[in-house]
């Protein structure tokens, strides 16, 4: 990778937040910090749309979130996935794979 930052294309944070958060409870910064680091430096995810994303898609019920301690200072809010966001999340990669093969497709011919 050029180590270039990209912008997300549209719709794609709610997947990489919800795949991102399966692995374990995080929070906020945590989410961007490994979004930003999986992705090799290329993804960034600005707060100014990672916590609305949060917010959205604790209202739709994908994320649940509880106040702890962040080993470091005041307490944070560490988001996880409920049941449904697992099956949303796994439903989101089917259809990103389907996309992106697609895309694949278009792009080799």
């Amino acid at each position: 990778m050029s180590g270039k930052k990209t912008d997300l294309i549209q719709g794609t944070l709610d997947l990489l937040i919800l795949k991102t958060v399966a692995h374990a409870p995080i929070h906020g910064y945590g989410i961007a910090q490994r979004i930003l680091l999986t992705s090799k430096e290329t993804l960034q995810v600005q707060q100014g749309s990672l916590y609305p994303a949060l917010h959205r898609l604790q209202r739709k019920g994908l994320l649940k979130s509880e106040w702890k301690e962040s080993g470091n200072g005041p307490m944070a809010k560490y988001y996880s996935l409920t049941a449904a966001g697992r099956k949303h999340l796994q439903e989101e990669m089917a259809q990103w794979q389907r996309y992106a093969g697609a895309v694949a497709l278009v792009l080799e011919s």
